[in-house]
């Protein structure tokens, strides 16, 4: 039995009619579906600017304008400042030693921003209280008791946020804003820890009482 030999020219001449065939139809279909391209030639204008003279009757109509007189201002030196007046004026001293370090880090206060969970030896005290006012609603109505409030005391002693923490006539001109009110004018003797002076919060009772 005699085995075939097949060249692989002669398989590749079999599929060139077929691809050329079918390279042209691909052509011509992209022809007719690709949307119609239009070249415009370019234009080139060219404008032309005239320069037009003006008349000599013309300019001798049209004024200048007018220059703005600036001010003379005189000045006057005297050069002999040596005169008997030096006697009635009186030098004083108006800077003084200060304590401050100019170098020391100005510490600004943040309302709010006390951590709550802060330890500390000798809790602060109040130095100056101003009692708060009765309101008058309240005092008609026969209303009394306590308003619990929570109180953030600065390292300098003053006072920072309040927070309400037991309500007892709350609204415009109700019991718990006149002891937040009262309690903002306070000072106090800071916190400590360590001997040195720090920021807390402080829990305690403003009281109401119509006796």
């Amino acid at each position: 039995m005699h085995k075939k030999i097949v060249d692989w020219k002669d398989v590749a001449d079999s599929y060139y009619d077929k691809a050329v065939s079918l390279a042209i139809l691909i052509l011509l279909f992209a022809f007719i579906v690709s949307p119609k391209i239009e070249v415009k030639p370019f234009k080139r204008e060219v404008k032309v600017t005239e320069s037009i003279d003006i008349p000599p009757e013309i300019k001798e109509k049209i004024k200048p304008p007018e220059e703005t007189v600036k001010p003379v201002v005189e000045i006057v030196v005297e050069d002999d400042v040596s005169g008997g007046d030096d006697e009635d004026i009186e030098i004083i001293d108006t800077i003084e030693k200060t304590s401050l370090d100019p170098y020391e880090e100005v510490k600004t206060k943040v309302i709010g921003t006390t951590s709550k969970f802060v330890v500390y030896e000798d809790p602060p005290v109040p130095i100056r209280q101003i009692p708060p006012k009765y309101p008058d609603f309240a005092r008609n109505a026969g209303i009394e008791g306590a308003v619990t409030l929570e109180v953030e005391v600065f390292a300098d002693g003053s006072v920072g946020a309040i927070e309400v923490k037991k309500s007892l006539m709350s609204g415009p001109g109700g019991l718990d804003e006149a002891a937040i009110d009262a309690v903002k004018t306070w000072e106090f003797s800071p916190a400590k820890s360590g001997g040195k002076p720090i920021a807390v919060w402080v829990t305690f009772d403003v009281n109401f009482s119509l006796d």
